[in-house]
């Protein structure tokens, strides 16, 4: 007996006379032999005690067990969240579930790691899941790739939107035929890798002031690439310190003397046999907190010459004598236009941020039904995932992940499909600064107190949370700091900002959305009129010093108080377009992220008075009931993500009993 109650010991269950009838709580339930255990089955001497104690506790069961009967139609849930290329996602889904390559590994050098991630990208490549010319052809499905293979690997979805976003879309946009024919094909195929070299070593979300150099020599009909100082190189350039043979090199462009803005200029850096070309120097920036598939790299660039043809010319060329012509006027606005492909970019990153929080939760919430602790009889037959603690750590942001993906569906349509005049180009700018920042810091969120919520256990790598913190680090910064691209936010919403219609007579009711949805708009009028008045009363001279150096958190609170109120926006638009059999469920799930919005918010709400401090008393609450609500459905709605367990490949996510039976040295294959 002493034998049974140890191996029981392990799964942290207590035997007592009538356990197997006592191993049930709040639906859930145990099958009456899988909570028995005998002593001729365990061998106290042997590694078998912990496989018989291992195989008392089936983990599928469990799963099955903590989750109600879906109360909505998953396929269906599972094609509004996908919203496009609903055959394209299943045969990618398909792909990556069948190849042992997608598999993590995570003893490995940093060679094999880049190694790894440019296989996999080749593997995508060659199966055609992606391609430059979906930019033009079907636009969506570029986003698509993204956030499947953010999924898998960050690492290798970071190469991938170099590649084929800012590279080659940069190629496809800003070039012309010359160079179409000479470069597109070989992008597709990853013959061609290229980089994006716009950051320097002293100028990031300050590009314009970069110092790199591109002066046109009309004796030779050459441009000269130049990095003049330190300061002046290129940084953090992706694909640059292994695998690159192209760049795509902005440079303050030089003709005569005269200066004509940033431009952007193709730069060979490695011949075929993948020799660093004469003139160019290559650094590789090693090691990173994390995305160590990336090989980013320094460049220098001493005086190299490539030819006038180089000149990614769409908007503006240099002939043959030098002379300059242009269809954009000023400098400024020429920058923007060269590096519009961040936009593009912008959205890439937030569809990888949405592929790594929605595994994150599925981690977390898979473990959360699995793993037993004290019940209310003191005995271990309780799913932590019963607990309030975890709810409500846990579902707010599911919630939230859910709003954003139809926040995000929505600014991608209004980038891919925007009119062609450009009269919506600046209204899309800012939808897509905002959700790119929102999507980030949610997967910042998400993963950070998944990882927490899932205890010893997140803190393996091969259960991935790990891998999912890196990632929102790296989408925090990349292609604009969030907190940067916010203050682009609030100064271009505040330069279109009209008051948005509100009912000053809406009676305080927590369970009514339009109540909570109109609290968001008086929220996003106040700031916004605030800030106007801040900044009028300041004047001209003052105006710098009352943005950058007093009003700080008013900038960040009126820009994501744009972004919320959008997001939410479109949350209640979604419902109503929706499968019949799937409104009731969202609803409940809108209402979550309102209170959620509300609970972060909640000090702002009632010192500004928007809220009553009664109200305000009571969101604490009726977000626990809210969650409450939802809570059955947990599992079900992570379904609706359509995550294989191969492409999770977290154990505490599959069978983390099974996993542990053996020696795995933290590996999953």
């Amino acid at each position: 007996m002493w034998r049974n109650r140890a191996a029981f010991r392990l799964l942290n269950i207590k035997l007592v006379p009538g356990a197997p009838q006592q191993l049930e709580n709040r639906g859930f339930k145990m099958m009456a032999s899988s909570a028995t255990a005998t002593a001729s089955n365990i061998d106290s001497n042997t590694r078998g005690q912990s496989t018989a104690a291992a195989k008392s506790l089936n983990v599928k069961e469990l799963r099955q067990a903590s989750t109600a009967p879906p109360s909505f139609n998953i396929a269906k849930m599972t094609e509004l969240l996908d919203h496009d290329n609903h055959e394209m996602r299943k045969q990618f889904r398909e792909f990556l579930s069948s190849d042992d390559l997608f598999i993590p590994r995570y003893n490995v050098s940093l060679a094999d790691e880049r190694e790894a991630a440019l296989q996999k990208l080749q593997r995508i490549c060659d199966a055609k899941f992606i391609s430059v010319l979906d930019f033009k052809n079907n636009p969506l499905r570029i986003f698509a790739a993204h956030e499947l293979s953010g999924i898998i690997d960050g690492a290798m979805a970071t190469k991938m939107t170099v590649q084929f976003n800012l590279f080659g879309g940069t190629v496809l946009k800003l070039g012309t035929k010359r160079h179409h024919d000479k470069l597109l094909a070989g992008i597709d195929t990853l013959e061609d890798i290229g980089c994006f070299g716009l950051t320097e070593l002293g100028y990031g979300n300050n590009a314009i002031e970069m110092e790199t150099t591109a002066t046109y020599d009309k004796s030779t009909q050459e441009f000269i690439i130049n990095t003049p100082t330190t300061l002046a190189q290129k940084y953090w350039i992706t694909n640059g310190a292994i695998h690159a043979k192209h760049i795509v090199v902005f440079a303050q462009l030089y003709v005569d003397g005269k200066h004509y803005g940033i431009h952007g200029v193709l730069v060979r850096i490695r011949d075929d046999n993948m020799k660093v070309m004469p003139g160019v120097r290559v650094e590789d920036m090693g090691y990173k907190i994390g995305l160590n598939g990336v090989d980013n790299a320094k460049l220098f660039f001493d005086n190299v010459r490539v030819p006038r043809e180089n000149l990614l010319n769409r908007y503006s060329d240099v002939a043959e004598d030098g002379s300059f012509t242009t269809s954009i006027e000023s400098n400024r606005k020429r920058f923007l236009t060269v590096a519009d492909q961040l936009l593009s970019g912008r959205i890439c990153i937030a569809s990888m941020s949405q592929g790594g929080s929605k595994t994150a939760l599925t981690i977390a919430l898979r473990y959360a039904a699995t793993r037993l602790t004290v019940g209310p009889k003191g005995q271990s037959d309780t799913p932590i995932l019963n607990y309030q603690l975890q709810q409500r750590a846990l579902l707010p942001l599911l919630a939230t992940t859910y709003a954003i993906n139809f926040g995000l569906d929505y600014v991608k349509d209004r980038w891919a499909f925007q009119n062609e005049d450009g009269s919506e180009h600046q209204e899309v700018v800012t939808m897509c600064c905002a959700i790119k920042t929102l999507a980030g810091w949610n997967l910042h969120d998400v993963a950070s107190t998944a990882r927490e919520r899932c205890g010893g256990q997140g803190f393996l790598a091969c259960n991935g949370l790990g891998i999912a913190i890196a990632s929102a680090h790296a989408s925090m910064t990349a292609e604009g700091d969030n907190c940067v691209l916010m203050q682009k936010v609030a100064q271009e919403r505040l330069m279109a900002f009209t008051t948005l219609p509100v009912d000053d007579e809406k009676k305080e009711d927590l369970s009514d959305v339009t109540y909570l949805h109109n609290l968001l708009k008086k929220r996003e009028n106040t700031m916004f009129m605030t800030l106007g008045m801040k900044l009028m009363a300041a004047g001209k001279d003052g105006r710098f010093d009352t943005w950058m150096y007093k009003e700080s958190d008013l900038v960040q609170g009126a820009a994501r108080a744009y972004g919320e109120r959008l997001v939410s926006e479109r949350f209640a638009e979604t419902i109503s377009a929706a499968d019949a059999s799937c409104q009731d469920i969202l609803q409940q799930i809108y209402h979550l992220y309102l209170l959620t919005v509300m609970e972060r918010n909640l000090g702002w709400f009632v010192t500004s008075g928007t809220m009553s401090v009664d109200t305000g008393a009571k969101v604490n609450a009726a977000a626990a009931d809210a969650c409450r609500v939802i809570a059955p459905q947990t599992l079900n709605l992570c379904e609706a993500f359509a995550i294989t367990d191969s492409m999770l490949s977290a154990p505490i996510a599959r069978d983390w009993v099974e996993y542990n039976v053996r020696d795995n040295q933290g590996e999953v294959i």
